[in-house]
């Protein structure tokens, strides 16, 4: 994605901020929002391995898909 950028100085030639089009915010916007979404689906399935993984090990008494699915 190429975007145009308008950067904004000081009196002094230092660089301040940076423009983008309205056009192209909802462009980096929208691809920010996907990629959030990406990276939490990411951790939550890490989680839940690790959650699985523990709970092979453990010696405590598992709840039954029956029962896990009743709760909802």
């Amino acid at each position: 994605m190429k975007i145009a950028l308008q950067y904004v100085s000081d009196s002094t030639g230092k660089t301040k901020s940076v423009q983008v089009s309205l056009t192209d915010w909802e462009k980096l916007m929208s691809k920010l929002n996907t990629y959030e979404h990406t990276l939490k689906i990411k951790k939550d399935l890490k989680e839940a391995f690790e959650e699985v993984a523990q709970l092979r090990n453990s010696k405590a008494t598992k709840q039954t898909l029956n029962d896990f699915l009743d709760e909802l």
